[in-house]
């Protein structure tokens, strides 16, 4: 089975979005992945509804929203109404997660709980079965371009036998220094999703750079 590939919008030209969104419509790519911060859970802010209604109007594949920011909660309706069909929250911002992704669920999105490097996946035990996604941070968030962090593939072989023993349909998303050489041994480690946003976005052929990352067979 092949990756689903998210591209991160994040590190896409700013200045000509309406091309690089119509790019990826052309392009391999499975999800636009949109990465929003608020400065206060990481230290970088990036950009919320108006940008993101932007992407919307042009955008013909699902929205992956990944939101790094405190207080989700307060935001998730909104979030829907921009575009987002997928949402997925912090572990570490959720005073309430379980109440969280019912409230995502409700809106009609589809709920996911992202892990920080240090945050270990026994934190997900008793909400696993209500996720349908889970995404790994390979590198602290805020800031792209980070090298990717190794303990990731362990992380990805915990959280696979988690999904697995409690039968969970959660995708397994990966983001953070994601690139074709450490590509096939996360899928072999179980990741489903491969979040790339510089390595993609950087390349001379972006195009050709989703497929080939779509290509990736495990190793």
């Amino acid at each position: 089975m092949k990756p689903l590939i998210a591209p991160s919008i994040l590190a896409a030209d700013f200045a000509n979005l309406q091309s690089e969104v119509e790019m990826l419509n052309r392009s391999e790519a499975d999800w636009l992945h949109v990465d929003v911060m608020d400065g206060r859970f990481v230290p970088n802010i990036s950009f919320g509804f108006p940008v993101m209604e932007a992407i919307q109007r042009f955008a013909k594949k699902p929205m992956d929203v990944h939101l790094m920011i405190v207080e989700p909660e307060q935001y998730i309706t909104r979030f829907r109404e921009a575009g987002a069909d997928v949402i997925t929250v912090h572990l570490e911002a959720c005073r309430h997660l379980h109440r969280t992704i019912q409230q995502i669920k409700a809106c009609g999105a589809k709920a996911g709980v992202a892990l920080n490097p240090h945050s270990p996946v026994s934190g997900l035990e008793d909400i696993i079965a209500d996720l349908d996604l889970v995404l790994v941070m390979s590198v602290n968030p805020g800031f792209g371009g980070q090298k990717f962090i190794p303990n990731t593939y362990r992380k990805l072989e915990t959280l696979k036998e988690l999904v697995l023993a409690r039968n969970s349909s959660a995708l397994i998303e990966v983001d953070g220094g994601v690139n074709e050489e450490n590509a096939p041994l996360l899928l072999q480690k179980g990741a489903d999703v491969l979040v790339a946003g510089s390595f993609v976005f950087s390349a001379a052929d972006p195009e050709q750079t989703i497929a080939d990352l779509k290509s990736v067979s495990l190793k």
